[in-house]
């Protein structure tokens, strides 16, 4: 099962990308494009990548999805966030580099006090 990506906004007019499906090296030569393409059409909103349906995060790929993000948050100044990550993916994010880490990934209060600690570790 490869990546699908459900776009929508909010009512501030920020733009939610729901993910469903496995994260690997595939998307990632579409995955900066398309979000830089959104960045600049749309230039005061932030972009939220909903993690919720993300199965698996593929070694493949994750340093390139590490370096993408890191890329365009320092281009558009940070306004690439993260939700609904799973522990496991915030570790993996974490040994790849993903920057500013904390600020960047939402948790929910469900899953804060497990999500905190692997994060600290």
């Amino acid at each position: 099962m490869s990546l699908t990506a459900n776009i929508n906004t909010d009512v501030n007019g920020n733009i939610i990308i729901q993910l469903k499906g496995l994260l690997d090296y595939e998307i990632n030569s579409s995955f900066k494009r398309e979000i830089l393409s959104l960045l600049f059409s749309y230039p005061s909103s932030l972009v939220t990548l909903d993690f919720c349906g993300v199965d698996f995060v593929g070694s493949s790929g994750i340093n390139m999805f590490v370096d993408n993000i890191n890329a365009v948050n320092s281009q558009f100044t940070s306004r690439v966030r993260l939700i609904n990550v799973k522990s496991e993916f915030i570790k993996i994010f974490r040994l790849y580099g993903l920057k500013n880490l904390e600020s960047i990934i939402e948790i929910s209060e469900h899953h804060r006090h497990r999500s905190l600690d692997s994060m600290t570790e």
